[in-house]
């Protein structure tokens, strides 16, 4: 019997040529991804190390499972506001519940295979909803580059803003602590800029390591960054934890979560699969990596997670090559958290917040509102809605909003209809034909167009351009046959069989 020939395993060069490049690329991700992980769980109102730990699982556990090969996961700005009002409202212990629970829909979500579906949200309402959290981040964190106390509602952080700015000046502890965060974000405006070789080092691991230099240097009171260390902020839910889940609150924010968090990570996926050439993202796979993460991030207590956009695109840019990349980064997270932790308290709150008013600024998509302005003002108009209505509500029901607005505008664009009117004879019968879409949503001008018909003339309604009549139209055009029938009994309707109802087959009829 013939021997079969085994597949050789790929040579050992390739592999350490591999190496080489995941294994810087991986540092660049660390060093970025440190002051974020830190910075989004301190602005959530949780323990710093919380935000350490999801990112931990993000790269050791997320980054190992097949999806995308080169996005990196991990707290995100993005779920900032919603994970804020959460453990507000429903305490920090309930939020790994909330979180866990998110998880399961996501595997849920992955193993129907609907993570494709995720491509079919509309542009405008993603850049809504970033756009509003963007500006509720940047509203909630001037406070925190002020050292003082935010209001939890995004409306009255946008309103208090004028407040915050002469209580800032007339004092000389907040006007510190909000030069630190102002000169966080000017080195992180200005790092592109700069040379090269300068730009080596992550932007905002340079703001927020100079932002520290400059506050131990010149020995500046300002408030600080407290550290528990890793054992003493992990906790596994309870029973009482469990029993929140059955309120309607909890039971929305976990619905938020996972839609959400879905959301922004399926849509940095596409944006990453735009910056290399290596293999695509496998969209249910993805859905089902980051489910598995965030329900073991909710077990240990911790933020959830989500793709991020800047940790995926640094690793790109730093020439990474496979997931060991990310799954590097996230052991030295790990390291970082386990070894060094105190490390963490030199850092000023200010300088943190000045990282994510940077984000927050970043997520507000400036130029495709003006570009959509010139082109698709409806467009336009469901971006700025949904932005407004997420700093005046809540995350959930601005994406809501935003989605119905997208659905409707959709719906009316589609059920284009045409009425045509011509009359042959002076004494003729008068042609009127319908051509498109016929839906309820046309219904006020189809009506209109008809009841502007002499009442004593003959009428030839052809409907034979039709691509679709749905019951409210064809049940109006039969109501106008009967009444104008009365007063002229040489009417004609003609309805073909190819034009859909939505409620059955069609048939001819004339009258």
């Amino acid at each position: 019997m013939p021997r079969q020939s085994v597949p050789r395993r790929p040579a050992r060069p390739y592999r350490l040529a591999t190496l080489k490049a995941d294994l810087p690329a991986s540092l660049v991700v660390f060093l970025v991804a440190l002051p974020l992980c830190v910075g989004v769980a301190v602005a959530s109102g949780v323990p710093a190390e919380l935000g350490l730990v999801t990112g931990i699982v993000g790269g050791l556990l997320t980054g190992l499972l097949p999806g995308s090969s080169l996005q990196v996961s991990g707290p995100a700005a993005g779920l900032t506001v919603l994970v804020y009002g959460a453990v507000q409202e429903h305490g920090l212990g309930t939020l790994g519940v909330i979180t866990a629970a998110a998880g399961l829909i996501q595997l849920a979500m992955g193993a129907a295979r609907l993570g494709r579906l995720f491509r079919a949200i509309s542009v405008s309402v993603v850049q809504g909803m970033l756009a509003g959290i963007g500006l509720v981040l940047i509203a909630g964190q001037l406070y925190a580059m002020a050292d003082v106390k935010a209001p939890a509602d995004g409306l009255a952080k946008l309103t208090g803003l004028p407040g915050l700015v002469a209580d800032t000046l007339s004092s000389r502890a907040s006007l510190t602590a909000a030069a630190v965060g102002a000169g966080t974000v000017a080195v992180l405006v200005l790092w592109p800029r700069l040379p090269g070789p300068v730009r080596t080092v992550p932007g905002p691991l340079a703001a927020v390591a100079g932002a520290t230099a400059a506050t131990a240097l010149f020995g500046l009171p300002v408030a600080k960054v407290d550290v528990a260390g890793l054992a003493g902020v992990i906790s596994l839910p309870d029973s009482s934890d469990l029993a929140a889940l059955g309120s309607v609150a909890a039971l929305g924010t976990v619905l938020a979560f996972a839609l959400i968090a879905s959301a922004e990570s399926l849509f940095s996926a596409a944006a990453v699969d735009r910056l290399h050439d290596g293999p695509r993202t496998q969209y249910d796979r993805e859905l089902l990596a980051q489910g598995a993460g965030n329900t073991v991030c909710g077990l240990l207590g911790a933020l959830p997670m989500t793709a991020v956009i800047v940790r995926s695109a640094a690793n790109v840019q730093a020439g990474a090559r496979t997931k060991a990349s990310r799954v590097l980064h996230g052991l030295w997270l790990l390291l970082f958290a386990a070894l060094l932790p105190a490390a963490l308290t030199i850092i000023p709150l200010a300088a943190l917040a000045g990282v994510l008013v940077h984000a927050g600024a970043k997520l507000i998509p400036v130029k495709s509102l003006l570009v959509l302005w010139r082109s698709h003002r409806h467009e336009a108009l469901i971006l700025v809605v949904t932005a407004l209505a997420i700093v005046t509500t809540n995350l959930f029901e601005g994406v809501l909003l935003g989605l119905l607005l997208s659905v409707l505008r959709s719906a009316w664009e589609t059920s284009h209809l045409q009425v045509e009117v011509t009359e042959q004879e002076a004494d003729g019968p008068i042609r009127v034909s319908l051509s498109g879409n016929a839906t309820f949503l046309r219904l006020p001008r189809l009506l209109e167009a008809l009841e502007h018909l002499p009442a004593d003339r003959a009428v030839q309604l052809d409907l034979t351009g039709l691509r679709h009549l749905d019951h409210a139209c064809r049940s109006a055009l039969e109501t106008w046959e009967e009444r104008h029938r009365r007063t002229s009994p040489t009417a004609v309707v003609r309805i073909p069989a190819a034009v859909g109802t939505g409620d059955g087959p069609s048939g001819s009829a004339q009258g």
